[in-house]
């Protein structure tokens, strides 16, 4: 009989193994691959960015899936905590922009390593490719889980750790949704969020952009009326499928709730290269550069405000030929060209599969979820932390504290609860 079983070695499962453990409870934690943190090893490049130092408000602001449930956990276990777990076991932390923090050593690997050695010291059972068929409960509580290798195990409480869909090779299959539902739980809609955008443009068919990429643009998406739903300043890039990069995996969520709500109809994305610009202001700035060099061919003149490939589409776009000079242009096309710096638009008609996204929206409805014990409303001894559950975040740091934090105070509660059952 054990006091705790977790399902899911990745990040949050691993963080709620140690809660549990430290609580004084016996854990035993149980994964379906041949090997713990996965997941954590892959995060952030290779690099694993463990948290983020910004503000509580502004961690909240930058999980547009349900992020206000975390100011319950938040008040139990939050960003500095897990700043001062991390270095108490050893792994140095710093800070980049955008207050993403990284180990030292920039490597994954020694994250992950820190966790699975705190377990080992803190005698946390561990089992390895042990796939778990069911969790077991009758009407009330929980009381264990069954592998598919027939073997079961008792506990007080178990909690499933066991992601949502996205990076299945990662282990997130999808597994913990259905053992949710058996529980009495509600699994909202699946969907990928930070995700790459597909386009049918011609000019991404033909691969006319592949591998551009725009520092800094201000990527909006747009509803049917024309008014934009959000907007994100960061790097994009130009694939040959469509468009990546940070600001469009910000933005790619917002495609996909509004193609939910127009009927699966196209989106359309605005580009602006000169984000401190309007079509009215860059017209006036090329129009001034081109005064001042009358002689020379405008793509040199105009070298720098963008760049070049997208600059020499742009002005063909515009009907504008780069060896042209400033003497001999027409003001008409100009005006073309800076609407194109500005805005230029294009349709998008969809995303990549929920399996190429990096976080999955939906899950777990936070509603059955009580937030100061990452506890079910709806069966006695059942937690949840992590993706499994319906919270999601941009990329920089913020899936990962959600998951730290909800694993941390949902292995603290397990553990506090077992102890309490127990006597």
């Amino acid at each position: 009989m054990y006091d705790v079983i977790v399902i899911g070695g990745g990040p949050s499962g691993l963080m709620a193994s140690a809660a549990a453990a430290r609580a004084g409870s016996k854990v035993m934690l149980v994964e379906k691959g041949s090997k713990l943190g996965k997941k954590l090893t892959i995060s952030g490049g290779g690099r694993c960015n463990v948290t983020n130092r910004l503000p509580l408000e502004e961690i909240v602001k930058n999980i547009p899936g349900n992020g206000k449930f975390l100011y319950s956990p938040f008040s139990v276990f939050n960003n500095e905590d897990i700043i001062a777990f991390f270095e108490g076991l050893g792994v140095r932390l710093k800070e980049e922009d955008h207050g993403r923090m990284f180990p030292v050593s920039d490597r994954a690997q020694d994250v992950a390593d820190a966790l699975v050695g705190e377990l080992k010291r803190l005698g946390v059972d561990i089992l390895l490719k042990s796939k778990v068929k069911k969790v077991l409960m009758d009407e009330e509580t929980v009381q264990g889980i069954r592998l598919e290798s027939g073997d079961e195990y008792t506990a007080r409480a178990v909690i499933i750790a066991v992601g949502g869909k996205a990076v299945p090779q990662t282990g997130s299959e999808g597994d913990g949704y259905p053992w949710a539902e058996k529980a009495g739980h509600t699994v909202t809609d699946l969907y990928p969020t930070e995700v790459p955008l597909l386009s049918s443009e011609p000019f991404i068919k033909n691969r006319e952009l592949q591998g551009l990429a725009l520092r800094d643009a201000a990527v909006s998406v747009l509803n049917k009326k024309g008014k934009p739903l959000v907007t994100h300043q960061m790097d994009m890039l130009f694939t040959h499928f469509g468009l990546s990069g940070p600001a469009v995996l910000r933005c790619s969520q917002y495609v996909v709730k509004e193609m939910k709500k127009n009927g699966g109809q196209p989106v359309e994305i605005r580009i602006n290269t000169l984000p401190e610009h309007h079509a009215e202001s860059a017209f006036q700035l090329l129009n001034k550069q081109m005064k001042d060099e009358p002689k020379k061919a405008v793509k040199n003149v105009w070298k720098g405000i963008a760049p070049e490939r997208w600059l020499l589409f742009l002005m063909g776009q515009a009907g504008i030929d780069p060896i042209d000079t400033g003497a001999e242009l027409a003001s008409d096309k100009v005006r073309m060209l800076a609407a194109g710096l500005t805005g230029f638009s294009l349709n998008v008609n969809g995303t990549q599969p929920i399996e190429k996204a990096f976080v999955t929206g939906g899950g777990v409805s936070i509603k059955e979820i009580e937030p100061k014990t990452m506890a079910s409303k709806k069966k006695q001894g059942l937690y949840f932390c992590g993706e499994i559950l319906d919270i999601h975040g941009y990329t920089g740091g913020y899936n990962i504290t959600s998951a730290l934090v909800t694993g941390n105070v949902a292995g603290q509660s397990a553990g506090a609860y077992a102890v309490q059952v127990k006597a």
